[in-house]
């Protein structure tokens, strides 16, 4: 018996500790665990999935609603629930703007601030650290976890300050990342097989505005596009007024770089939008998507709105709605407004939409704007795409077409992070069918 307990104790000891990591939010958030995740495990720590336990944690969380406020907190509740001995490193936006919520519910959680992410392991184990993580750090990512396409991240912080948003508060002002540090990234991740990078940062559009010289993301997309075996460059989230004529050039000129967008709308009214302190108007939105349209067949649009500002009426709100059967986006991502402290709509306006009534306007829009991708994704039955396969399940392929239609089809042969010829047969909820050809 002795001998037994001995046993199990030494195993326990020589066991290799395992680690999880847990992400909520937008595509920089997700680079930004991967930049975590290989300066961890480069500690011998063992990365376990979900079905398992872990002895560290890290939750990368957000703070952009209060619904990500709430998500974020239950996230850290579940993690005590599956293991109240592990080690728990909360990061991510939450942080900065309400660590008091979230040591409320775990005290001895370990509080990491965006700016030190890249400390994180460092922080974890309490030491200097190894040269081969400042490498890590300093040079960005190798690879990207669970993805056949690696999202990029160029720059970070945000100098427009929506009235709204919280972002600007949690990221700082912009800070780019030097344009041969990009390159050496980009280079790394294409010699390890990723076909697709998607160009991410929090306000994209602005990268390059606070080196001296200046420099723009024109620029940046113009050297990646030069390297070779790159098949696909992707811009994930960019601003209206960010979107050039040279840009929409570039687009209609290049097949590497993939025909979508999102360029978010919030609102397509007037009285809203300048409240919002958003930069255009809706009718140069229109404008801009029309001319888009025009420039590039088969483009894909998604887009953002924010429903129930305060003050929104009706036909506010009923002109967002509008907006959205005309443009035809691929994807609407909807979501309530919430008041955010520190904003200047926190402070300044007080009219807020009922709930009852928000929920209903978030509820029509929604049906509108699944209707409308419907109509985009109708236009492609019978067409030839080529998809970049991400998963399997079941027997099932899914993977992404390059105006970024979700595809699913059955195969026998492996197809992961294969680029394939495919007919598109059928609309099935949000995505849509085809075969191999």
């Amino acid at each position: 018996m002795k001998n037994i307990k001995s046993k199990v104790l030494k195993d326990k000891i020589m066991a290799q500790p395992t680690i999880k990591f847990l992400t909520l939010g937008c595509k920089v958030n997700q680079y930004d665990t991967q930049l975590m995740r290989e300066a961890c495990l480069s500690y011998n720590l063992k990365e376990v999935n979900s079905r398992h336990k872990a002895d560290y944690y890290v939750i990368n969380t957000c703070t952009v609603t209060s619904r990500s406020d709430s998500e974020s907190l239950n996230l850290l509740r579940r993690v005590m629930r599956e293991n109240p001995w592990a080690k728990v490193l909360v990061t991510g936006c939450l942080v900065k703007m309400d660590s008091q919520r979230i040591r409320q519910v775990k005290k001895d959680v370990i509080l990491v601030e965006n700016s030190r992410k890249p400390k994180l392991a460092e922080i974890l184990f309490k030491e200097r650290l190894r040269p081969q993580v400042k490498d890590l750090a300093n040079q960005g990512i190798s690879y990207f976890a669970g993805h056949t396409r690696a999202f990029l991240k160029v720059q970070d912080g945000c100098n427009y300050a929506c009235s709204y948003c919280k972002v600007p508060l949690v990221r700082g002002s912009l800070q780019s990342r030097p344009l041969e540090a990009v390159l050496s990234e980009a280079k790394r991740l294409i010699a390890n097989g990723y076909k697709e990078i998607v160009l991410t940062g929090i306000c994209l559009g602005s990268y390059g505005r606070d080196f001296r010289p200046k420099k723009s993301l024109l620029e940046l997309i113009h050297a990646l596009l030069e390297l070779d075996g790159l098949k696909r460059l992707r811009l994930s989230s960019i601003e209206p007024q960010d979107v050039s004529d040279e840009l929409i050039q570039l687009m209609a000129d290049c097949p590497k770089l993939c025909p979508h967008l999102h360029i978010p709308l919030q609102s397509a009214d007037p009285k809203i939008l300048k409240m919002m302190r958003r930069r255009y108007t809706a009718q140069e939105y229109l404008n801009l998507i029309l001319r888009l349209k025009r420039k590039i067949p088969g483009l894909a649009i998604t887009t953002d709105c924010l429903v129930g500002f305060p003050g929104e009426t009706k036909e506010n709100f009923f002109h967002t709605v509008k907006m959205i059967k005309r443009i035809q986006p691929l994807k609407t991502h909807i979501f309530p407004y919430s008041p955010r402290p520190g904003t200047y709509a926190f402070k300044n306006f007080k009219n807020l939409i009922p709930a009852k009534e928000l929920k209903e306007r978030v509820s029509f829009l929604s049906s509108v704007a699944q209707q409308a991708s419907f109509n985009y994704r109708k236009k492609f039955l019978g067409a030839k795409k080529v998809v970049l396969f991400e998963e399997e399940i079941n027997g099932v392929w899914f993977g992404f077409t390059d105006n970024y239609i979700k595809v699913r089809l059955k195969a026998k042969r492996d197809l992961k992070g294969k680029l394939a010829r495919v007919l598109l047969t059928a609309i099935e909820g949000e995505q849509m069918a085809g075969r191999l050809i």
